[in-house]
């Protein structure tokens, strides 16, 4: 994998195009807490498609550096701004993944659309989880976010096979198969111990009301009906409403982890709307 070092940190990344490109360039981004491989179903068809596609490991996971800090989404959305800059991208559609939803949203709120065409959020963190007197349609009491960190301060490993369980099951039904959650979970070894805790509080407690409020750019929102980690009432509906004129595909029956169980649904939804 090719690497550029921006913001005192070290992404390795992906960048595959056609042969005759006729589509914008996409970027990808990942959830917590895999790495860039996680869009592996999705970045053949995209590039099928015309379009010059980009993964990369957010700092901390995969094989990026693992700093001390720096994950918050201030930082995060600056060190995506370094790769797009990097790359002089321009004239692209940045596709964050749940936790990389946050990105795409905190991205825009530092560094505007000068070089974006549209953006997706799948199963996306945003509009703002933590319940709190101003947001009480939140999907998480802080009672929950410190039982989470707990769980992956104490005994990561548990916490973790529990997580990816749920991550791609609807109503305690498994959505994949066997293979398919060990390959999630090989993603997740690289990741240091650090940055699996403190991302749990980044997008558990980061507000993005705000940044949404500013995406003027086409804007697809993109859900699994059967979300359990990120319920479509909590995220995918509000951000919908907050963000004028988006696009919203709601993937019925699909879990937080639709473009592996419901990837050929989750690729035509971004296809399409790639398409406009």
């Amino acid at each position: 994998m090719p690497e550029i070092t921006t913001n005192d940190v070290t992404l390795h990344y992906t960048d595959t195009a056609p042969e005759q490109a006729t589509g914008n360039p996409v970027v990808l981004i990942h959830g917590w807490p895999l790495s860039g491989e996680a869009w592996k179903q999705q970045v053949p068809t995209l590039v099928a498609a015309g379009h010059r596609v980009v993964t990369y490991d957010r700092r901390g996971f995969g094989v990026s550096s693992k700093p001390d800090g720096g994950y918050d989404y201030d930082t995060m959305a600056d060190d995506l701004a370094g790769l797009l800059e990097a790359l002089d991208l321009t004239d692209v559609t940045l596709v964050g993944f749940s936790m990389g939803g946050g990105e795409v949203a905190r991205y825009v709120g530092r560094h505007g659309e000068g070089r974006l065409r549209s953006v997706v959020l799948a199963a996306a963190v945003p509009p703002y989880l933590l319940r709190t007197d101003d947001n009480p349609d939140g999907g998480l009491s802080e009672s929950d976010v410190q039982e989470m960190e707990d769980g992956a301060r104490t005994n990561r490993e548990e916490f973790l096979a529990g997580f990816t369980e749920n991550f791609f099951s609807v109503d305690g039904e498994l959505q994949v198969s066997s293979n398919d959650v060990a390959d999630a979970v090989a993603l997740q070894q690289p990741a240091r111990d650090e940055a699996v805790v403190a991302c749990i509080g980044a997008f558990a407690r980061t507000d993005f009301r705000e940044d949404l409020a500013r995406l003027t750019v086409p804007t697809l929102v993109l859900h699994g009906s059967g979300d359990a980690v990120v319920p479509f009432e909590v995220s995918g509906r509000r951000s919908a409403e907050a963000v004028a004129g988006a696009e919203l595909v709601v993937v019925e029956g699909a879990p937080h982890g639709f473009n592996v169980s419901h990837a050929e649904e989750f690729d035509k939804a971004l296809v399409d709307f790639l398409a406009h």
